[in-house]
């Protein structure tokens, strides 16, 4: 023991010591850090996650206006079809301003005309409906498809550089060689999560458009099917 205290005297131990416990903190970095580490590419993968959320959270909030269902509105729209008040059943669906009021308004002013022709106008106007609500959603298709490209772009051509380098330097140093490659793969990482978040998102605003149609679709039944009542 005390030949080993004379090799290693005690402040070259206290030295080393410190090298071991400083080692972790000179590594230490937070995420926006790392992310930016990524290279040039990481800014249009950044600028693809900043479409993909502004568009889910602005149709998400359209669609979900539009799912919420009016109690009041067939209802209402019925009892003034069958006491023959069209022109009340026509302001009750104006002041709604909603997708199905604006479906039972078209067929409304087809009354009179052949069933045919008021189903031919609720289905065109529900395809307008349907038009507005599916508006940029394919959009998200896109990202989800483009992000983790761009990711796989950043990766091959920081791969490329360090291997440019090492030609350069003509040696190959393991430890510059892992580390640049593991920063350079932080690209091929963040475009592949959002290529995940934006698909997610993508079929989750589908599914809701899915039951908004459906319920549509329900109503406009239940109407044309009033109009088509004997004494209508």
């Amino acid at each position: 023991m005390s030949l080993l205290l004379q090799a290693y005297p005690v402040d070259s131990l206290n030295q080393m010591q410190q090298t071991v416990d400083l080692t972790p903190m000179q590594e230490d970095t937070n995420l926006l850090q790392l992310l930016m580490r990524g290279g040039w590419i990481m800014v249009p993968i950044a600028l693809l996650f900043f479409i993909g959320l502004v568009i889910f959270i602005e149709r998400y909030i359209t669609i979900r206006k539009a799912s919420k269902r009016e109690s009041g509105l067939l209802p209402q729209v019925k009892s003034n079809v069958l006491s023959g008040k069209l022109d009340s059943a026509i302001a009750v669906c104006r002041s709604s301003n909603s997708a199905l009021s604006r479906m039972l308004q078209k067929g409304l002013t087809r009354v009179g005309r052949p069933i045919k022709d008021i189903e031919g106008a609720i289905e065109n106007q529900g395809k307008l409906e349907v038009a507005r609500l599916e508006k940029n959603i394919n959009i998200l298709g896109i990202v989800a498809g483009i992000a983790p490209m761009l990711g796989f772009v950043g990766t091959i051509f920081g791969v490329i550089q360090i291997f440019r380098e090492v030609e350069i330097a003509g040696g190959i140093d393991i430890g510059s060689v892992s580390g640049g490659l593991y920063v350079k793969m932080i690209a091929s990482a963040s475009g592949l999560t959002i290529g995940i978040l934006a698909y997610i998102g993508y079929h989750i605003l589908n599914m809701m458009v899915e039951r908004v149609i459906l319920r549509m679709e329900t109503d406009a039944i239940e109407f044309i099917d009033l109009l088509d009542e004997p004494g209508s």
